[in-house]
Formats: structure tokens, sequence, C-alpha cells
């Protein structure tokens, strides 16, 4: 004899089945969005050495002085020289400052790289802001194609607030250059861009 389907068992049994379901998805969701949402957070936040990003310089520029060093390495896979211009410079807090770094391609063939970057110490991330860079965009260079890429930042004076940077006398500035692996037949190739 079979069971009329307005049971209270088929109902609980259909509603466990559309929860689970519901779950998964949002689960697969939130895979989805953990690196665009960590980034988010990183760049807003400046968590763990992840410098801001603005649109603006400050207003105002202090007569105390930080030293920039700048790193650059480049992961492997990827037949890339990249460097910076200077290896340090010393900067005003909230002046504007503009620093290449300079990359080539090495080998005979089309390659494409991306940068992630960071700052250390890790809280000075916070204060270190980006007006613009290279990182996180796809950069192709054609075979033995050489560049300069531009970053232009500054020193939040609000660095002065935080007695935990009173000592602070140098904030380094690393890149590190990945491959990005070639897209699928027919796929559109990887434009420049910033951010």
């Amino acid at each position: 004899m079979s069971r009329p389907q307005n049971s209270p068992k088929a109902r609980r049994d259909v509603i466990v089945a559309t929860a689970c379901a519901v779950f998964v998805a949002g689960m697969v969701g939130a895979a989805y969005a953990a690196v665009p949402l960590y980034n988010w957070f990183c760049r807003t936040t400046g968590f763990a050495g992840t410098p801001r990003v603005a649109a603006t310089a400050p207003a105002h520029q202090l007569d105390r002085s930080l030293r920039i060093r700048f790193d650059a390495n480049v992961a492997g896979g990827l037949p890339w020289r990249f460097e910076p211009e200077r290896s340090t410079i010393d900067v005003r807090i909230g002046e504007v400052v503009t620093v290449n770094y300079r990359v080539a391609n090495l080998s005979a063939r089309d390659t494409v790289g991306i940068a992630s970057y960071n700052v250390s110490p890790p809280t000075a991330g916070t204060y270190f802001t980006k007006i613009n860079c290279f990182c996180f965009s796809e950069q192709p260079l054609r075979a033995g194609e050489h560049r300069d890429m531009t970053v232009v930042f500054f020193v939040d004076p609000e660095i002065v607030k935080d007695p935990e940077q009173d000592g602070l006398d140098t904030i380094t500035l690393s890149y590190t250059m990945y491959p990005v692996r070639p897209q699928a037949q027919g796929a559109e190739p990887a434009t420049r861009g910033r951010s």
C-alpha cells in the first residue's frame, strides 16, 4: 500500500532535501566568492600587509620621512627578468611617489604574467596606499619584449597617529610575478590593464 504524497514524512523529506540543496549551492557560491572577497577585504583594511588603494593623494605631507625598499621576484615557470629601477627611495609621509619596475620576457615565445604584492612589516599595509599599480592585471609580453611598469603610491599621514609605527623607518613593497597559463583555443587574448 502506497503512502499519501502529503504525509508528514514525505513533507519532511522534501524540506530536508531542499535545505541540503540550498546549503550546497550556498557553499559553492561562497567558494567562488572567497578569493575576490578576501582580496577586497585586504585592499580595504591593509590586512596582512596588503596596501590600500586610493583615487586621490592626501591633502598634506609631513616632515617625517621613511625609506621604501622595493623587492621583485619571479615564480617558477615564468621566463622573465623582473626588477625595480631603484632598490630604495626616501619619501616624506604623504608624498605621492612614482616608481617603475622593469620586466623582460627572456624566452622566444609570448608569455603572460600577473603580479601579487605585499608590504612588510604587515602593520604598515594599512598606511601604504597605491593610486596606480600593475598588480592583479595580466601582463602579456611578446618574445624578447621589455617594458617599464609604474606604481604610484603614498604613505598615509595617519601613520603618525599609530603608536605601533613610532619606530618604523623602512617599509618594503614586494612583488611576485606568476605565470598565467595559456588560454584555451578560441578564447580572446589577454589584455593589459591596471588596478
